[in-house]
Formats: C-alpha cells, sequence, structure tokens
C-alpha cells in the first residue's frame, strides 16, 4: 500500500482582509483565490468515476440490518452502482466443502441472502473472488491474517477449484440470468503481492490462479468480466498484461489499489495501460482512501473533504472507477468495533453515524457530468439542466497522523475564493453547503461528550443528528460574482442555476 503523503497546496495571494461575517468566515490572515468560469464553455465529459463504487467488510457481513441500512444511506446519497467485499469464498459463507468421499459440495445459500440484498438496494456485486475455502487450502498451517483469519494459499488442486469457479458462475446465471450477470464485475483474489497470497514466488503462482479463473468464467460465458491483478500499491501491471497478452488470457480489465495520496500511483498505472498491448483496457481503482491504517485525526475527520476533492481533481480522466474503503464500519478487519470513532475506513460509523467523510461525499455528488475547469482548490462543472456547480476547498494536513485521535485545529490561512461566472444570466443567488470543523462535523459533538466508548441510545441519536450535512445557505450574487471564505480542511460546494 501506499505510503500517505500530504503536500499543502500553494497559497495564492496572501493579503490581509477583514473578516467577512458569512459562516466558515475566520479572522486570521486570509488567502485570496480568484476564480473564473465560462459557464457556456464546451469543457469535457466528467463521468462521477469516484462515486460508482465503494468497498466494504467481508462478504458475510451484508447478512447485517446495519450493513444493509449504512449501504442504503449511501446509496441515496451518492447512487452508487457497485460494492466490493473480500471473501464470498471463505468458511463463514459455506459455499464449499468435500464430503467424506473426496467429493465437491456446493451450497449457495447465503452467496444468494448476500446478493439479493445487494440488489433489492440498487446495488451490484463487484465480485472479489478471495479467499481459499478450507478444503481447498493447500497450506492450512500457514499463517491466517485479519480477525477472521483468512486463508491466502494456492488451491490444493485445480481440477476443484475450476469446478467451485464454474459451478459458481453458472449458479449466478441461472439465478439472476445473464444480462444482469454480465454488468457485474469478477475480481482475482485481492492483494496476491502482500501477505493475502503465499503461493511462492508470488507473481508466477497469481497468474496461473487468475489463468484457471479467467477461463473457468468464459467457460460459463464470454459475457462475464473478469479482471486484476488486484494488487497493493499499484504493483504488477505492466507484467499482468504482458502475461496475458502473451498467454491468450482473457482480460477485461485491470484493478489495483493505492493509499495515502492515490494520484501518483492512478498516473502511473494510467501510462501503463497506454503502454501496454491493452491501451483501451478499463482501469478501476478498487480500494483506495486517505490512509492504510485506522487514523481518527484523518479518516474520521473534516480532512477527508478536501483530500477526496483533490484526489478528484487530480484523477480525473485517468480512472474508469475508483471504490473508496470503506462506506461503512460495519466492518471485522482488526476485530469487533470497540469504540464509534477509531479511524475506521467507512463513511459511516458504528450505529449508523454519519461522519465527515459521508458529507464530502453527498456534498461532491452535486457536481455536474461536464468539467468547465480545474484549478488549486476549485472544480467548476455543469450540469444537464445548465446550473453550474463549483466545488471550493482548503486543503491543510491532518491535525495528527497518531493511531490516536489528538485534539487540535486544523493550520493554516482562511482562503477567500472570489468567483466570477459569466454567461450565466439572471442568477441572483446561489445555493452553499459546508463541511469544515464547524459544519457537518460530528466529531465536535463526540468530543462534548467526553468521548465515550459505549455511547447511549439517546447519546447515538444525538451523534446522528450532529453528523448530519450543515442546513444550506446562500449567497447573494451580482453580475456574476460572488466571495466565499473557507476555513483550514473546509470544503463548500455551490450550485448556481
Amino acid at each position: 500500500m501506499s505510503r500517505v503523503r500530504y503536500a499543502l497546496l500553494p497559497l495564492i495571494g496572501l493579503l490581509t482582509l477583514p473578516p467577512c461575517a458569512q459562516a466558515g468566515a475566520a479572522s486570521g490572515p486570509v488567502v485570496g483565490v480568484p476564480v473564473k468560469v465560462d459557464a457556456q464553455s464546451a469543457g469535457r465529459p466528467f463521468p462521477h468515476f469516484w462515486e460508482e463504487m465503494f468497498g466494504s467488510g467481508r462478504a458475510v457481513l451484508a447478512l447485517r440490518d446495519d450493513y444493509r441500512a449504512d449501504l442504503s444511506q449511501v446509496r441515496r446519497a451518492t447512487g452508487f452502482t457497485y460494492v466490493r467485499a473480500h471473501g464470498i469464498l471463505d468458511r463463514d459463507v459455506g459455499i464449499f466443502h468435500l464430503d467424506q468421499k473426496g467429493q465437491p459440495v456446493y451450497n449457495f445459500s447465503y452467496v444468494d441472502q448476500i446478493y439479493d440484498g445487494l440488489l433489492a438496494r440498487g446495488v451490484k456485486p463487484f465480485v472479489e473472488l478471495s479467499f481459499m475455502p478450507p478444503d481447498l487450502d493447500s497450506q492450512p498451517q500457514a499463517a491466517k491474517v485479519f480477525f477472521y483469519h483468512l486463508r491466502a494459499s494456492p488451491p490444493k488442486s485445480y481440477p476443484l477449484w475450476d469446478g467451485l469457479i464454474e459451478a459458481f458462475a453458472r449458479h449466478l446465471v441461472q439465478r439472476y440470468g445473464i444480462d444482469e450477470v454480465s454488468s457485474w464485475y469478477f475480481e482475482v483474489w485481492n492483494e496476491p503481492n502482500i501477505p493475502f497470497w503465499n503461493g511462492a514466488p508470488a507473481q508466477q503462482t497469481y497468474f496461473e490462479l487468475y489463468d484457471h479463473t479467467a477461463r473457468d468464467l468464459k467457460s460459463v460465458s464470454p459475457r462475464l468480466r473478469v479482471g486484476g491483478p488486484a494488487t497493493a500499491s499499484a504493483a504488477w501491471v505492466p507484467a499482468f498484461l504482458e502475461h496475458a497478452h502473451q498467454d491468450h488470457v482473457p482480460v477485461d480489465f485491470v484493478s489495483t489499489h493505492a493509499y495515502g495520496d492515490p494520484c501518483g500511483d492512478v498516473s502511473k498505472v494510467h501510462q501503463q495501460i497506454e503502454a501496454s498491448p491493452y491501451p483501451h483496457i478499463p482501469f478501476i481503482l478498487s480500494e483506495f482512501n486517505a490512509s492504510a491504517f485506522t487514523r481518527p485525526n484523518i479518516t474520521d475527520s473534516v480532512y477527508m473533504g478536501p483530500y477526496m476533492a483533490r484526489v478528484i481533481r487530480e484523477c480525473a480522466g485517468k480512472v474508469d472507477m475508483m471504490s473508496y474503503w470503506t462506506f461503512s464500519d460495519v466492518f471485522e478487519e482488526q476485530g469487533v468495533v470497540q469504540s464509534p470513532f477509531y479511524g475506521g475506513y467507512g463513511l459511516i460509523a458504528e450505529d449508523r453515524i454519519p461522519k465527515p467523510a459521508f458529507n464530502a461525499f453527498a456534498m461532491l455528488h452535486e457536481l455536474g457530468h461536464t468539467l468547465l475547469s480545474a484549478g488549486n482548490g476549485v472544480l467548476a462543472t455543469r450540469r444537464r439542466d445548465g446550473s453550474v456547480v463549483l466545488a471550493l476547498w482548503n486543503y491543510a494536513p491532518p491535525v495528527s497522523t497518531a493511531t490516536t485521535y489528538v485534539r487540535g485545529l486544523p493550520q493554516g490561512a482562511t482562503k477567500r475564493f472570489l468567483v466570477q461566472v459569466s454567461h450565466l444570466a439572471g442568477v441572483r443567488s446561489a445555493t452553499v453547503w459546508r463541511l469544515d470543523h464547524d459544519h457537518g462535523n460530528v466529531i465536535a459533538a463526540f468530543d462534548a461528550m467526553g468521548r465515550p466508548a459505549y455511547p447511549s441510545r439517546a447519546q447515538i441519536l444525538a451523534l446522528r443528528r450532529a453528523g448530519r450535512m450543515a442546513p444550506v445557505e446562500h449567497v447573494r450574487v451580482r453580475g456574476g460574482r460572488f466571495s466565499l471564505e473557507v476555513p483550514p480542511q473546509g470544503l463548500v460546494v455551490v450550485r448556481m442555476r
């Protein structure tokens, strides 16, 4: 996984301006940022690649009510299409075992309940084919990572593995229909370049697993989409594509992961794909987040607002889908959750409490599908109804990168955005959504409660209210001009009709 990297965006025109009465303003030094947008410029397509897919805890958790409630809440906010989970082949899903005669037995009961629950909520599976069922494990005594002790070994029998993959795919097609299942994705394994795979040598044995799996799926239907290598830290992509090309192995998409600042890895893989035998193959970043580890001052904080806006700006046009890891803190890789805010990866904390990151995604969902311009701290877009939507943000580093929460306010100057939008006649006011320390930030309320490890039911209700997006504001527009102040780690989304 990528090392977390932070960099302050350049300051533009440091000025000393009088305090502004608008919400979110500060009385310290203010950086003036001029923004000019032509509402009628041609622009370029701007698909919402950052909110097409989300990751989640292991597949069996999809049977829980709180998982499904969080899924529905994120779906309403973002309209996302796919969800990815580890472990659809794990023991707790019960998909495979050998009987007393050594013959394979398949059981799709939990598989059906998991996928039925997703589809009923308008979400399709992005099927990560992992991990190894116990009765197929070639190294049953090998170390097993995570709270649920995943099995990372190659299969002890490829004929048995082939039979499992073919039976699984055939069952899905029979239950849901080929038109539906062909709209899903099948990704072979998870991060085989680190200890989630113990085949040796790792790359060669993973390629063998991939070859079998891809051909198994295509034997059921050539319409099923399969890809990989699903590596950590954007590894193996050129070798994977060259192997698929030379050995005539089916591949329909490339997937990999990046944490911290994923923009450099996205650019690298984009260039590697362009230089490969498959220059137009879809590229899916099937995991990313601001930290590969649980860091409360990062993933629980308002820092995630400008982080996400910056990632969107830097990765636009270079990746087809990015999957934020994860949509919910119904998640048990490190064990059972012990506190609502421990730096979990999810957009929603335990007990269905929205985090600042949830509000960031909900706000950025307002962006249009045509990109008009982009700069430091600015995304300007046009919606299909002709309205202009701007994202304005003030990046500042996290208060702390420690594993435990550290109190403190983000440091840096306030930004004052001086916006001029031309060719948008008749607009007298704009709608404003805010995310910062004082807006849409449940952590302030949690701090005021004394950060209880096990909030009471009344406290949970209060935290849910505190986690909601702040009420919308309105700013006066004169001749296409307005100004807004954004504090450090603040994100503002503005819609002009």
